[in-house]
């Protein structure tokens, strides 16, 4: 299902990659509702456990301090610490959008790990989780062409790029209104432990729960680098 290069495996030993496929999503307005109540808890736990923190208080935390080693070489800022920090200190919300990208977004939050989700229908595996040269293109959610950065972790199916680190998904295989069928995605750099990143995959499973209790689990994946 997902293939590591070895020059991946080279360049961040000891980091790991995650996936889970989800099948038969039946969104309903009744798991919605409970699906929003979750959000809220979820950020009113963040809010209490974080209260008081500074932007360099944050950034020690576990596992948000190996994705900041990891984005340094970039020159780039982790989006998710961006994003707990305006949740905390702005009173910010996880956006209440199309339920199966909320989910990300609140397992995002939650365990500060990257993931990124694709409709499963536009796959054609296998996925190669691999080492970008810095010549590689594609299209992000937003319509704009990218040129990958040499260095970053990318995944690309047979037919071109669907997400890097930096640049996050592409286009070609967003999440729609009518996805019934998903594949969600988790990067993990070196420091971040098998365990925490299963825990991570196991929360998005339950929150898609919420919406459809006979989701179907096909697969379930973590990889150590």
């Amino acid at each position: 299902m997902l293939q590591i290069s070895n020059d991946l495996k080279n360049a961040y030993p000891g980091g790991c990659i995650g996936a889970i496929i989800l099948k038969k999503i039946q969104v309903n307005l009744a798991g919605e509702t409970k699906l929003q109540e979750e959000k809220l808890k979820i950020e009113a736990n963040l809010r209490n456990q974080y209260l008081g923190y500074a932007r360099a208080d944050l950034a020690l935390l576990e596992p948000i301090k190996a994705y900041i080693d990891y984005y340094k070489q970039f020159k780039k800022t982790y989006h998710v610490l961006l994003q707990l920090e305006s949740l905390i200190h702005k009173n910010k919300s996880i956006p209440s959008i199309n339920p199966l990208v909320m989910v990300m977004f609140m397992a995002e939050l939650k365990n500060f790990l990257l993931t990124a989700g694709h409709s499963l229908d536009a796959i054609q595996f296998p996925i190669t989780v691999d080492l970008a040269k810095g010549t590689e293109q594609y299209k992000l959610l937003n319509g704009e062409e990218k040129t990958l950065t040499s260095g970053d972790m990318m995944m690309a199916d047979k037919l071109g790029i669907i997400s890097s680190i930096i640049y996050g998904p592409d286009s070609r295989t967003r999440i729609g209104q009518n996805t019934e069928d998903i594949i969600y995605t988790v990067y993990g750099p070196p420091g971040i432990s098998e365990i925490r990143l299963r825990q991570h995959l196991d929360d998005i499973h339950h929150y898609i729960q919420f919406i459809t209790p006979n989701v179907l689990l096909d697969e379930f994946m973590v990889y150590r680098l």
